[in-house]
């Protein structure tokens, strides 16, 4: 679904974080921020991804950068490679979070989370008749935590993040929307991992619409052992969308489902003043707890009926300003990560 390039234009873009350069491809619409070199110690057979939390070198810190385009966000897509530009395999990224400092979330008083993979994840482009609209000059970032399980230490490591975008003259414009998170367990600033018991669970979390919009597409992420996630109206109990895991023999999780109901249909309607629930569900056969094993969210792309509805960044919110402390520490593992 990429644009075709007959010209390559290529323009850098300085940013405060030396490990990072950022470059606009005009003909093939993309925005690409390089980062690292990374230095990604091997994790011990049987290691969980909880264990490789407490190494070093596990979590990247903040990379900030500037987005230097007007004009919609639509997709992206990430590779990394080794010191001789060799590829590497991608799922030694655990996850691979984006940033948007100048907007907020809808239902956490928290800095938008933009974009976003897993390492279930794969690469993601919308159709050109939706996009989340950009700015030049917003200020982003990203952060990463890894799970390098093959079995010998990465070093020199890059990792290339490409940012497919529209030209703010596209016509028809596209349709305006916005990133939408549902986490089962987010605490604002704090922790979204939970504990496993043996056996068949859920964890859910109910929520309250603040404005009226249609969910356009979404996807998830759960970790080793989740079965899915899914949104429910809560007074009628149905089920609006649901997010599918792809298991290996041994309970890894290899595939996360997407969906687009928002093309070539009207979506998935969400109404303000509405209570919903977003419960992740997981299978654990080891017959003991997985402690801070699990994650579970739904992340869409969705747009509001009136944007001037939309919650603006209140810095004075202590919530905002502990998400704002996490995010400067180093890594940044439990803010309410993945998949966009």
């Amino acid at each position: 679904m990429l644009l075709a390039a007959l010209v390559l234009s290529a323009t850098a873009v300085v940013i405060d974080d030396p490990k990072a350069t950022v470059k606009v491809d005009s003909a093939k619409r993309e925005v690409i921020i390089t980062a690292g070199p990374f230095d990604v110690p091997a994790m011990d057979p049987g290691m969980k991804h909880a264990d490789m939390e407490m190494m070093a070198g596990h979590d990247t810190p903040l990379i900030r950068f500037e987005w230097p385009v007007d004009g919609w966000l639509r997709g992206y897509s990430v590779s990394v490679e080794d010191a001789t530009g060799k590829p590497v395999d991608r799922r030694v990224i655990h996850h691979l979070i984006g940033v948007n400092f100048d907007r907020r979330q809808l239902l956490y008083p928290a800095i938008e989370r933009i974009f976003g993979i897993g390492r279930e994840t794969e690469d993601m482009m919308v159709p050109a008749s939706i996009g989340v609209p950009m700015k030049n000059g917003l200020r982003l970032g990203m952060y990463m935590a890894w799970e390098n399980e093959t079995g010998h230490d990465l070093n020199g490591i890059r990792i290339k993040v490409k940012l497919n975008y529209s030209p703010k003259n596209l016509n028809p414009r596209p349709v305006d929307a916005l990133p939408l998170y549902m986490d089962v367990n987010l605490t604002v600033g704090g922790d979204n991992e939970f504990d496993v018991p043996p056996g068949r669970s859920e964890k859910g979390w109910e929520f309250t619409m603040p404005v009226d919009g249609r969910l356009l597409g979404y996807s998830g992420h759960l970790h080793d052992y989740g079965v899915g996630v899914r949104l429910e109206d809560v007074a009628t109990g149905k089920v609006l969308g649901q997010v599918h895991a792809t298991l290996a023999a041994d309970g890894k999780i290899t595939k996360i489902t997407r969906s687009l109901p928002g093309v070539g249909g009207d979506g998935i309607r969400l109404k303000a003043g509405r209570k919903y629930r977003v419960v992740g569900s997981y299978l654990n056969p080891t017959g003991g707890v997985l402690v801070k094993g699990a994650m579970a969210h739904i992340t869409g792309i969705f747009a509001p009926d009136d944007f001037r509805k939309w919650p603006t960044i209140d810095l004075g919110n202590e919530s905002t300003q502990d998400d704002l402390a996490s995010l400067n520490e180093l890594g940044g593992h439990n803010h309410g990560d993945h998949k966009h």
